[in-house]
């Protein structure tokens, strides 16, 4: 067997019990844990060429670490010597020219793409950097880009999505509806007296789509299969649209449902709430500004029942103001949700049936956001 030339290393007890703890961490970084095992495996006697094939890694680096604790100690062993690594030689005003281009359209630079990757900003800055004249930038890589990127606060390669206030009478619009959803709390308290009206909140929820299995769709068995069996494939019939309005007084809704949504659909949904309320009644409706509800056959229409609705518009962009969208919400997780059908026509009774269930136990939807500011 080969000696080691190399002196035996002293370890204080402190300084193994140290590294056998170190050896055995799961937590420490892996390259302290291979060089604690080093260390520990010399001090047991065992010769370089015997530790480099036991750890399953090179001569060089079994010795720069045991020569490290000879030198400096079996602690100073695990860690870098002070200079040690590639001095950086990218300069500020290039990472500055990185972070430029970062900022620049793809497309404003004649490319098709929308957004940078990191493949092709890369590329681009590899391709344009002497003439730019930061040769340093020549051999930058994803790990190097990422850290110039990610110094700058820069994400070029992500999109985050935020809302315009396009309505300048934004605040105006929203205080007319949330008065509205006032009146119809302390009516609902019965802290106000209805006076022969009522108010609904109405929307459309469009493209409702009629889905048809291919194959059989398979029930859970027990002990077998835990849940429904789909086949992955399945055939588009269509879209219908669903045009919705819940008393907020009562929370019954009045659906209809048809495959479109204009102005004839919806002159025909305000002809069935007329049908449901007493004819003295003033009926107010929180709605949209989508054009079918003030086209010139809508308006035309209202002008024939003068005083009968009133309509109560969210400012533009502020459909989240409209109550009903939390039944739209509601029911997309509940009975629409995974919905499976034969024809379009089984999608919409299925749909009719499921109002029927939800009216059976109506809920009575209540507004809180801002309330405590609006005073009657």
């Amino acid at each position: 067997m080969r000696i080691s030339k190399k002196p035996k290393l002293q370890i204080s007890d402190d300084d193994l019990n140290a590294l056998n703890k170190l050896s055995k961490s799961r937590t420490s970084s892996h390259r302290t844990v291979i060089r604690a095992k080093i260390v520990l495996m010399y001090h047991e006697g065992k010769t370089i060429t015997k530790i480099a094939s036991e750890m399953n890694t090179n001569r060089p680096l079994v010795e720069r670490t045991v020569n490290k604790a000879l030198a400096w100690g079996a602690m100073q062993a695990l860690k870098d010597l002070p200079g040690r690594g590639v001095k950086p030689v990218i300069t500020d005003d290039a990472k500055n020219w990185v972070i430029s281009i970062a900022c620049i359209k793809p497309t404003d630079l004649g490319y098709s793409y929308e957004t940078w990757t990191y493949h092709y900003l890369k590329k681009h800055i590899r391709a344009h950097c002497n003439e730019a004249g930061f040769e340093c930038l020549q051999k930058i890589g994803n790990g190097v880009l990422n850290g110039i990127l990610s110094k700058g606060g820069i994400k070029p390669h992500k999109i985050r999505y935020y809302l315009e206030r396009r309505d300048e009478n934004f605040e105006v619009k929203m205080a007319d509806v949330l008065h509205v959803y006032k009146e119809v709390a302390l009516i609902n308290d019965g802290e106000l007296k209805a006076e022969k009206q009522t108010t609904l909140s109405y929307d459309e929820k469009p493209g409702i789509q009629a889905l048809k299995n291919i194959a059989p769709q398979l029930q859970p068995v027990p002990g077998q299969y835990a849940t429904i069996q789909r086949d992955h494939q399945y055939k588009r019939l269509g879209t219908v649209s669903l045009l919705a309005g819940i008393d907020l007084h009562t929370g019954i809704v009045i659906p209809l449902v048809r495959e479109r949504h204009r102005s004839c659909e919806f002159i025909e949904f305000l002809t069935e709430v007329d049908k449901r309320y007493p004819a003295d009644w003033k009926i107010k409706l929180i709605l949209d500004n989508h054009s079918a509800h003030i086209s010139k056959e809508t308006t035309k229409w209202l002008l024939s029942m003068p005083g009968r609705f009133e309509f109560v518009f969210t400012p533009k962009h502020g459909s989240w103001l409209n109550m009903i969208e939390m039944f739209f919400s509601k029911i997309a997780r509940s009975f629409l949700r995974n919905i499976r059908v034969e024809t379009k026509q089984e999608l919409i009774d299925r749909i009719y049936k499921g109002m029927e269930e939800i009216n059976q136990e109506p809920v009575i939807f209540r507004w809180k956001y801002k309330m405590d500011e609006i005073k009657l």
